[in-house]
């Protein structure tokens, strides 16, 4: 079997203009995958276009020769924009992988290790930053079954915040935390904003709310700031969604610091996400991968997580995305009373309905301004 073309295709969701790619052979059999990144969604389908050249007659069995060829040969770092490109024909070699064989995806990275997989909310919070708005919406997520939720209170923040700011961002926490009671996970999303010591002071002020996880509190370039706030703080660290190399994660664990490892499937592609979860499991830590690039990446993420012996948690946006994304998918992706399991079909189990797909235009305006106020509300930017 050899790969003949590389086709993308756009998506235009408001908060994230959704890629995803479809790959076709010479026996008929075609696969998807996605290449998803905020604010770069042009740019990555333009690396995918550039690089496909590199993949043109390959088996698409092949996915470590293809790697090799994507990132080694090239000989540059394009950071994540060309760890994305990789994911996503990557992703899309697999699914073929599935449907040749006839096994679901989890089959072919390690079988199941789970019964189900337990979910966390992501994006649920799109009303006003106040607690009261937190309360509401939090009792809104756990009614529909979930017993872990992650948000952000702490507004547009960037390395520092005023007095009442940072009051209000635990009051947020205070009110989730009423809103949940004492037996759901709440997870606090930091967006690599803070400096150090406004990471730490924030970390001593959740911690009486009993947070399962701080998560990217600092930027995570200077691997050393990541590592003095895991061990100072009384909350535990969880990071890892922006890195894109196995050696990047490798010198984050040799420290022994973070135990909730986000590595980012869209960014490594499965077969070193795979490795990845091993190299955590050597270290007796756990993973959550980051799973909030667009429907595809969710997908991927819950075969991936099936295989997992120290999977933790699944993050969901799907519930909280606009009613239409299910369409675009057959068939839909469904969390049942907060837990999910991977499709059973071949393949990653799910196909791509382009005629429902091609409603939803791109638009340059479709990306998540995190440091802007009333960025979670998820709205196009006008």
């Amino acid at each position: 079997m050899k790969i003949t073309d590389v086709k993308t295709y756009i998506v235009g969701n408001p908060w994230k203009n959704w890629l995803f790619v479809q790959v076709e052979t010479d026996e008929g059999l075609t696969g998807i995958g996605e290449g998803t990144l905020n604010g770069l969604t042009k740019t990555v389908e333009a690396a995918i276009h550039e690089l496909k050249h590199l993949v043109l007659g390959v088996d698409p069995f092949n996915v470590e020769m293809i790697s090799l060829k994507i990132i080694r040969d090239v000989y540059s770092d394009g950071g994540q924009v060309q760890g994305s490109a990789l994911a996503a024909i990557e992703t899309a070699c697999w699914d073929i992988m599935g449907k040749a064989t006839g096994q679901p995806l989890y089959r072919l990275l390690g079988g199941k290790c789970h019964d189900k997989l337990r979910c966390y909310a992501n994006g649920w919070y799109r009303g006003d930053a106040n607690e009261e708005s937190f309360y509401n919406q939090a009792k809104e997520v756990v009614d529909k079954g979930y017993t872990a939720l992650k948000f952000d209170p702490f507004g547009a923040a960037w390395r520092t915040i005023d007095r009442a700011d940072f009051a209000s961002a635990i009051r947020n926490i205070a009110a989730v935390r009423e809103a949940v009671g004492p037996d759901v996970d709440i997870l606090i999303e930091g967006h690599n904003r803070f400096s150090v010591h406004t990471a730490l002071q924030f970390a001593d002020a959740m911690a009486p709310y009993s947070p399962t996880w701080f998560e990217a509190p600092v930027p995570p370039h200077r691997v050393s700031s990541v590592i003095e706030v895991a061990k100072r703080s009384p909350v535990p660290i969880a990071c890892g969604e922006d890195y894109y190399t196995r050696e990047q994660f490798a010198e984050l664990l040799m420290h022994d610091a973070v135990h909730i490892v986000q590595l980012e499937p869209q960014f490594l592609g499965l077969s070193a996400s795979k490795q990845i979860c091993g190299m955590v499991h050597a270290h007796n830590g756990v993973t959550a991968p980051h799973s909030a690039q667009g429907p595809i990446c969710s997908i991927v993420c819950s075969h991936l997580n099936m295989a997992t012996p120290n999977f933790f948690l699944h993050e969901i946006f799907d519930d909280f995305n606009h009613s239409w994304a299910q369409d675009i998918f057959t068939p839909p992706f469904k969390v049942e009373n907060g837990y999910l399991q991977p499709p059973e079909r071949p393949g990653l189990g799910v196909e791509l309905n382009l005629e429902e797909a091609s409603k939803y235009p791109y638009h340059p305006g479709h990306w998540l301004p995190l440091f802007k106020q009333g960025w979670e509300k998820r709205e196009r930017v006008e």
